[in-house]
């Protein structure tokens, strides 16, 4: 049976350097005018959860759809980290990096979740997991951990600094610049070594 998280699921926004360097002009206009100096967070509401096997029901306003490739810390009993789980953090496309609005994070079955968590005693260092994302086969993005703005252990400290993280809640290490797109009819393999493979593919809606 494929993983499903028992708690809140959080996706971490401009936690990759690319990332941050590509909006680096944007982080000084209003209405910020300045980096963000904590985290910035979101919610992956239960409706968006999709398995791993499953079909994606994309709506047919929806052209297409951005593949947010990432691994994320599934929270132990003690605030620790209890696994590792591959995620596919999809979104209509959009530009509000700073406030993802709702309505393009949270459509129904836009996260794939990764088939097992892999035990977090089985890894040495999260800076060494490396992503490839694959398109119907062809590998469209590779994602290497080590370019974290703040690392795994540096993440969920600072989160847990302004909010407790419970058992079974999830928290994304955050989605690399460079985000593939998808459409109605194409499978998308996220893989990493150590981790099965999340595999999902996209569907339109029945008529």
């Amino acid at each position: 049976m494929s993983f499903i998280p028992t708690g809140t699921v959080y996706g971490v926004l401009l936690n990759f350097r690319a990332e941050v360097d590509a909006l680096a002009p944007q982080m000084t206009q209003p209405p910020y005018k300045a980096p963000p100096q904590a985290p910035v967070l979101y919610v992956k509401t239960a409706n968006t959860w999709s398995p791993h096997g499953s079909a994606i029901v994309i709506p047919p306003r929806i052209p297409e759809v951005e593949v947010g490739a990432t691994i994320a810390m599934v929270i132990g009993a003690d605030g620790d980290v209890e696994g590792f789980v591959p995620m596919n953090d999809l979104s209509i496309p959009h530009s509000s990096f700073f406030r993802p609005p709702v309505k393009f994070k949270c459509v129904d079955g836009f996260l794939g979740i990764g088939p097992a968590m892999r035990d977090a005693q089985e890894v040495a260092d999260p800076a060494e997991f490396r992503l490839e994302v694959r398109i119907d086969g062809e590998l469209r993005q590779s994602v290497d951990f080590s370019q974290l703005v703040r690392n795994a252990s540096r993440l969920l400290a600072d989160v847990s600094e302004f909010m407790t993280l419970a058992r079974g809640d999830v928290l994304m290490l955050g989605c690399d610049a460079g985000r593939p797109l998808a459409r109605v009819g194409d499978r998308i393999e996220i893989s990493a070594p150590g981790f099965e493979t999340l595999l999902n593919t996209l569907a339109g809606e029945a008529a």
